[in-house]
């Protein structure tokens, strides 16, 4: 197996964007997974670490299986895989429901994991988005469409591991895409690490205390009406 564990993909990561320490770049994370892996990323390149709250709309059946994605905002984004909601028969009600339950779950995280603090600013700088690899590659695309609506200067994806297919589909999303381990066969994300176990929500949250934004890095809040 490629990786021991999170933390050590994300030491091998952090070497291969090592170019960016002198960016000033800013590193955003996918829950729970992707946490651990950018939070070695941000302690190299000595850059903020924010979250992307961004959930897989899973068939109802077969919950393992993406449909879509949506991700959090005020006007929230969602990729359908109109291909999995073809072949599942998948009509509009069903779809909505599963996709309302995620939100509920993306507000929930929000709540839990960062509370009243606000997010670091991208517009402008290179946005480096982290998880601890792809599978379908719904919900990676819907993160990256909705940090490319917050104006980086530059927005790149680095993974640990990726299908081949994925990997490649991706840089229709991001200006440069960063792969440690791609296959053509893949099978699962899991599969890659000898230490795969869920990362817990405390993991999340004491990560974070680690990153607190500095003013400067704030982004900026609309006035009160």
């Amino acid at each position: 197996m490629p990786f021991k564990n999170r933390s050590e993909a994300g030491q091998k990561l952090a070497r291969a964007l090592s170019n960016y320490k002198d960016q000033h770049p800013v590193i955003l994370a996918l829950p729970r997974g992707g946490v651990p892996v950018a939070a070695k990323v941000a302690a190299a390149l000595n850059a903020p670490l924010d979250l992307i709250l961004v959930r897989k709309i899973g068939v109802p059946f077969q919950p393992e299986l993406a449909m879509g994605a949506v991700v959090d905002g005020g006007a929230p984004i969602i990729v359908r895989n109109e291909d999995v909601i073809q072949s599942a028969g998948i009509d509009e009600t069903q779809f909505k429901a599963v996709c309302d339950g995620e939100l509920a779950e993306i507000e929930r995280r929000r709540q839990r994991y960062l509370g009243g603090r606000e997010r670091v600013n991208v517009t402008g700088r290179t946005a480096i988005v982290i998880d601890d690899g792809i599978a379908t590659g719904a919900t990676m695309r819907a993160a990256l469409r909705a940090t490319r609506m917050r104006n980086p200067k530059k927005l790149v994806l680095a993974v640990p591991v990726a299908p081949s297919e994925s990997s490649v589909a991706m840089g229709e999303e991001a200006d440069e895409v960063i792969c440690l381990e791609d296959h053509e066969f893949f099978g699962a994300i899991g599969f890659y690490y000898r230490d795969f176990r869920q990362i817990s929500d405390e993991e999340v949250i004491e990560t974070l205390k680690r990153f607190l934004p500095k003013p400067k890095e704030r982004e900026a809040q609309p006035p009160a009406a």
